[in-house]
């Protein structure tokens, strides 16, 4: 009997890997034995809960990326924001008054147009606090500053400085009267400085400082300047101190305000005080009969020439007993090192500089000349004053008899305040010819008296 047919299959082989036994069918057909092996399935993935130090960490890791980026992009805003150009439309100055807190200066600043956002500035000023504190005093915008260079011209100090000029020649009381017409400067000045202790020039200073801090610092200066020039001065002078060069640095500024005059005049005094001469200046006799007041508004009488006081160098021989004006850096270099000639005489001689002589003779003919000139301008009274045509002979210390000298017969030069003797129409005194004119040092503010200048002609009503 014969039951179903049993299907034949292929022999299993045996196989050994790494000590384990598997069992492999063999090929039921060519074509199976060459097909390759199925790879066997992967292990299964354990899977691990969620959560933990690492998954924290992560999470914060992105908190700070994303935090990051939005700062960037906030600050990149900012930074634009007050660098762009601000709304002032022209230029602007503005004061910061002293004391004034960050939030007050945005407001002002907002009120004066220079910015729009007081609260961005006050945040942008406290941000940049290492580059220094706002400061106060007078400030030029320019026009569409941008807020990062307002805070770099408050933090800078970057404020308006003013000027005043003193010109050269003036006494202290004048330069006190000018320094008190400023309407930028503050406060009083508590006295008059000494006569020459002030040193003539052009001062900058910011609004609000004090007329004393300006006096002290003219008076500094004048400290400095005559060191330095006290220290290079010639050695044979007759000048002992430094308060003595000063002395006759006064007298030679009011006798002239030219440049190329100022060491030749210097050696006329310092030739005369060799000779033991008096000096004979006229701006010593107006300074002792009006003092600090400076012009004395007409000529000189012959009564006053004699009039005696501690200034007239006619009456007392040597120098006065203190510096009739404050003189410039050129009158004090110019009686530090004067000119090495004999001259003991000069006069005016009609184009704003003076004629010079070594002798009495030379000197008389130069008046003469001077006179011609005066008489050719107009003819007035001049009875009550002093004929200076015929110029006094005195006898000095030596014994000699030598005439009045240098300013006692020149015309003083008008341009820096100096008394001047003018002739004017028939019964009419003298007048100081720069009294009331532009060359008033008084009222003209811009006069240089450095450069050559001649004396204006006087109009008569």
């Amino acid at each position: 009997m014969i039951f179903g047919r049993k299907k034949l299959q292929a022999p299993a082989s045996v196989e050994e890997t790494n000590g384990a036994t598997q069992f492999r069918l063999a090929p039921r057909s060519p074509s199976e034995a060459i097909k390759p092996t199925a790879a066997p399935p992967p292990p299964p993935r354990i899977r691990r809960p969620r959560g933990g130090f690492f998954s924290a960490l992560s999470g914060f890791l992105t908190f700070l990326i994303a935090v990051a980026l939005a700062a960037m992009i906030g600050i990149a805003l900012f930074e634009r924001e007050v660098t762009a150009p601000g709304p002032l439309e022209t230029d602007k100055v503005v004061v910061i008054p002293r004391n004034t807190g960050v939030s007050e200066i945005a407001q002002l600043l907002r009120r004066e147009g220079v910015i729009e956002q007081p609260l961005l500035f006050e945040a942008y000023a406290m941000l940049n606090r290492q580059r220094g504190h706002l400061k106060a005093g007078e400030f030029l915008f320019r026009a569409g500053i941008s807020m990062d260079d307002a805070i770099d011209t408050l933090v800078q100090g970057k404020s308006i400085l003013h000027a005043v000029t003193v010109p050269e020649g003036l006494t202290s009381e004048q330069i006190v009267a000018r320094l008190k017409e400023n309407d930028v400067l503050t406060g009083d000045i508590a006295e008059i400085p000494p006569e020459g202790s002030l040193l003539p020039d052009t001062y900058k200073f910011e609004r609000g400082m004090s007329r004393q801090q300006l006096v002290n610092s003219m008076m500094a200066s004048q400290r400095q300047t005559l060191a330095q020039i006290w220290q290079r001065r010639s050695p044979d002078l007759p000048i002992k101190t430094p308060q003595e060069l000063v002395i006759l640095a006064s007298i030679v500024e009011k006798e002239t305000g030219r440049a190329d005059e100022r060491t030749r005049v210097a050696g006329v005094f310092i030739n005369r005080l060799m000779k033991r001469m008096k000096l004979q200046s006229d701006p010593t006799i107006v300074y002792g009969l009006v003092g600090g007041k400076g012009t004395l508004g007409r000529s000189i009488l012959k009564s006053e020439i004699e009039r005696p006081t501690p200034f007239n160098t006619y009456v007392v021989e040597g120098l006065p007993p203190t510096p009739i004006a404050n003189p410039g850096r050129a009158a004090l270099e110019a009686v530090a090192n004067p000119s090495r000639t004999k001259d003991l005489y000069f006069v005016a001689d009609g184009t704003g500089g003076h004629a010079f002589a070594e002798t009495y003779e030379e000197h008389v003919r130069n008046v003469t000349r001077w006179r011609q000139i005066e008489r050719a301008k107009s003819t007035g009274d001049t009875e009550n004053d002093v004929d200076r045509s015929q110029p006094e002979v005195r006898g000095d210390a030596s014994g000699l008899q030598l005439p009045a000298t240098a300013s006692a017969l020149s015309q003083t030069n008008p341009a820096a305040g100096r008394n001047s003797g003018r002739n004017n129409t028939a019964g009419r005194r003298n007048v100081d010819a720069s009294e009331g004119t532009n060359l008033d040092p008084l009222l003209n503010r811009t006069y240089d008296l450095n450069s050559a200048k001649t004396v204006p002609d006087l109009k008569q009503p």
